[in-house]
């Protein structure tokens, strides 16, 4: 194996720690650096998504209804990854939508209890999901495992982009004390996770869907950002995984589209 090749599948290895509980060796954890590192983060993200495609599958092979095949296609997604995107989605609905001040609303972030604005996202977020999936099922199951791989790695590239953009909004937390990637390393990891759209345009997606999934990805995330300055004045981790969570269900959504 390569010199650039053993750097590149320890980045691999160490996003898969962070972002999953996929069982990725025993050894030290490595610091995330996403300066570093970024051009492993769509691999990764692909892996993840992987885990969903293949519970998809194991579900069609049992010849379980498409509803039912959806949700554990899902399911499947959040065991991988222990919740933790949808934990971020769940917290950012509660602080922005139940805090007052900037102050309030970190604080509510930071609390581990959930609130009713953080139920409604995660079930909006999940019925959306499903619902996006069943439509792209019906028309092809290797598309639809495809197009879970295709989000998996686009999504957390997306989900980096407000880091790109504002600062951290507290001195501690992992938005704080990770560095951020410059715009030329980001801008590779985010044609690394285009070409993964390759996947799903070979298995019956038109062109047009593959190219609207990858605006409408990185758009949604473009507003986590907007509404992040404005409610907080920058970026955390929740902020982050909400900003995944949305880039997701627009490259499904957009996918599904007629």
């Amino acid at each position: 194996m390569g010199v650039m090749q053993r750097p590149l599948l320890a980045d691999v290895a160490t996003f898969l720690r962070f972002y999953s509980r996929l069982p990725i060796g025993m050894g030290a954890h490595a610091p995330l650096d996403f300066a570093r590192m970024a051009l492993a983060l769509p691999i990764a993200g692909a892996v993840i998504g992987a885990t969903g495609a293949a519970a998809l599958i194991f579900a069609c092979i049992c010849h379980l209804p498409v509803l039912i095949c959806a949700l554990v296609a899902i399911a499947g997604l959040a065991f991988a990854t222990g919740a933790l995107h949808e934990d971020g989605l769940a917290d950012v609905a509660d602080g922005f939508g139940g805090g007052s001040t900037r102050e309030s609303k970190l604080a509510i972030m930071r609390d581990s209890r959930i609130g009713a604005y953080g139920v409604l996202a995660l079930c909006f977020s999940i019925l959306l999901r499903v619902a996006a999936l069943v439509s792209i099922l019906e028309r092809s199951v290797t598309l639809a495992a495809l197009s879970l791989i295709f989000a998996g790695a686009l999504s957390r590239v997306a989900g980096l982009a407000p880091m790109l953009w504002l600062s951290p909004a507290r001195v501690d937390g992992l938005g704080a004390t990770v560095a951020a990637p410059s715009r030329e390393a980001w801008g590779r990891a985010c044609l690394i996770a285009a070409a993964f759209g390759v996947a799903p345009w070979f298995a019956g997606a038109s062109a047009s869907q593959v190219a609207v999934a990858i605006i409408a990805a990185f758009s949604v995330a473009a507003l986590v950002a907007k509404l992040a300055k404005r409610e907080i004045g920058g970026y955390t981790g929740d902020v982050l995984g909400t900003a995944q969570q949305l880039a997701e269900i627009a490259i499904l959504a957009a996918l599904s589209a007629a």
